[in-house]
C-alpha cells in the first residue's frame, strides 16, 4: 500500500500532457475562456502603441518647464487639444503647450505632461504651478511589451486578463489544447439511476453526477457510459470502449477486496499495467490506477461518495490539468491554517477531514463540517470547500492549532 506522496507521484508521472500529442485546435477568442493555450504568443504591436498621456493636463517641453513654481509660474501659450484616438498634426514649439486628455499620443517636441491640477488658464494660456520630473505623466511606446517578443506562454489557462491582452493584440483566433476525454461508469448491482423507483437495498448512483460535474470544472469533457452491473463481461466491454475514446478513463466502485469487485482482475486481462491498488489514506484506500499502451489512464475509484471525491480532488483532477497541457500549476495546492474545531485521526493513514475556510478577523480558519465523517456520508460534503489533512502519526489537532488544507 503506497502513501499518498509515492501514489501522487506514481499517477502524475504516468501523464502525458496532450501537447506531446499534437492534440489542438483553434478557437475564437470569445470561446477560449477556462482554456489552456496551445502555442507561444507574440504581437507585431508594440505596448503602448505609441508614447502617450497617463493624466489630463498640459503636453510640454521639460526644458520650458523646469524651473516652474507656484511663486514663479511659467506661462506657455496653449496651440493645441489633443484627445484620445488622433494624431497630432504639430510640433510643438518653445513656449507652448497642448491641452492633452488621458490616452491620447503625445505631440511631436513635447516630453512631459503637467497634470491639470497643477496649472490655471487663462484664455489661451496655461500658468504651471509646479516643477514636473522629466517625462512625467508620459506613457513610453514598449514601455510595457516590445513588438516580435514573447506576449503569453504556452501551457497557462487563459482568463479574463489574459483574454483582453490577446484583443488588445488583435488576436481573434487561439490556439489551444484540446479538452482530454474523460469516460465515467458507475459499478455496482445495488445502483439505480436518478429517475428509477428505489427498491431495498437499492441507491441511487450519484458518483456519476459528482464525477461528471468534477471533471467540467477541470475543464474537460465528460464521456457518460452509465451504470455497468457486478458482470465481468459487461464490465470488460465497458472498460474496452472507455479506453477506445478516453484519454481517462474513472469508475467508481469494484475496486475493494470483495466476491463481485472484478476492475483489477478485467484490466489485468485486458493488458493494462496496474500501478497502485491501495492508498494509506481515509478515506479512499482501495484505489486502483492503471495505464495502457496506447495511453489512457485508468482510475478505479471507491464506491463511497466521500471517498469518490476526495480521491478525485487529490489525484484526478491535478491529472486532467496536467494532461490537458498546463506547464505550471497543476497539482494541488495546500495552505495552512487554524482549525476552529478538535481533529481526530487514528494515525494509521492520511486523514482528510471535510470543511469549510472562513476569514476570521483578518486569518483562515477550517470549520470542520456537522456530522459523521464517514466515506459512505455525501449528505454533509454539500457546502464545503476545504480538505484539512492530518499525515501519518498525527491523531489530534486541537482548536487554534495550524493544519494543512487542500482547498
Amino acid at each position: 500500500m503506497l502513501s499518498v506522496r509515492d501514489a501522487a507521484a506514481t499517477i502524475f508521472n504516468l501523464v502525458q500532457p496532450l501537447h506531446s500529442l499534437q492534440a489542438t485546435e483553434d478557437i475564437d477568442l470569445f470561446a477560449a475562456n477556462g482554456r489552456i493555450l496551445a502555442t507561444s504568443v507574440t504581437s507585431a504591436l508594440d505596448f503602448p502603441h505609441w508614447d502617450n498621456s497617463a493624466m489630463d493636463g498640459y503636453a510640454v517641453r521639460y526644458e520650458d518647464v523646469q524651473n516652474s513654481s507656484v511663486e514663479q509660474p511659467v506661462n506657455l501659450e496653449i496651440v493645441a487639444e489633443v484627445a484620445a484616438g488622433y494624431q497630432p498634426q504639430f510640433t510643438l514649439q518653445p513656449g507652448q503647450a497642448a491641452r492633452i486628455f488621458t490616452g491620447a499620443v503625445i505631440p511631436k517636441g513635447a516630453d512631459t505632461v503637467v497634470m491639470q491640477e497643477k496649472t490655471r488658464r487663462e484664455d489661451n494660456r496655461v500658468l504651471i504651478l509646479t516643477t514636473p520630473q522629466s517625462g512625467e505623466f508620459v506613457r513610453r511606446k514598449a514601455s510595457y511589451y516590445q513588438a516580435g517578443t514573447e506576449l503569453l506562454p504556452a501551457g497557462i489557462k487563459l482568463t479574463a486578463a489574459e483574454i483582453a491582452v490577446l484583443a488588445a493584440s488583435q488576436c481573434s483566433q487561439v490556439r489551444v489544447y484540446r479538452r482530454p476525454r474523460v469516460a465515467i461508469f458507475s459499478t455496482g448491482d445495488e445502483l439505480v439511476t436518478v429517475n428509477q423507483a428505489l427498491q431495498p437495498g437499492q441507491i441511487v448512483d450519484s458518483n456519476q453526477y459528482a464525477l461528471a460535474a468534477l471533471v467540467q470544472q477541470s475543464g474537460a469533457e465528460p464521456i457518460l457510459l452509465g451504470i455497468v452491473k457486478d458482470n465481468p463481461e459487461d464490465l470488460a466491454a465497458t472498460i474496452k470502449h472507455a479506453i477506445a475514446n478516453a484519454d481517462i478513463v474513472i469508475s467508481s466502485g469494484g475496486v475493494s477486496v470483495g466476491d463481485y469487485d472484478y476492475v483489477d482482475k478485467i484490466l489485468d486481462e485486458l493488458g493494462a499495467t496496474i500501478h497502485i491498488r491501495a492508498v494509506a489514506m481515509r478515506p479512499g484506500k482501495p484505489l486502483t490506477v492503471a495505464s495502457f499502451p496506447q495511453s489512457p489512464i485508468y482510475f478505479g475509484l471507491p464506491g463511497n461518495p466521500a471517498a469518490v471525491l476526495v480521491t478525485f480532488w487529490r489525484f484526478v483532477q491535478p491529472t486532467i490539468r496536467k494532461l490537458g497541457g498546463m506547464a505550471a500549476g497543476w497539482d494541488v495546492e495546500f495552505i495552512r491554517v487554524r482549525s476552529h474545531d478538535e481533529l481526530r485521526s487514528d494515525g494509521k493513514r492520511e486523514t482528510y477531514i471535510w470543511g469549510s475556510l472562513h476569514l476570521i478577523d483578518g486569518v483562515y480558519e477550517f470549520h470542520k463540517a456537522k456530522g459523521s465523517h464517514i466515506s459512505g456520508n455525501l449528505i454533509n460534503l454539500a457546502q464545503t470547500n476545504a480538505l484539512a489533512v492530518l499525515p501519518v502519526g498525527k491523531t489530534l489537532i486541537l482548536p487554534g492549532e495550524e493544519i494543512e488544507v487542500l482547498q
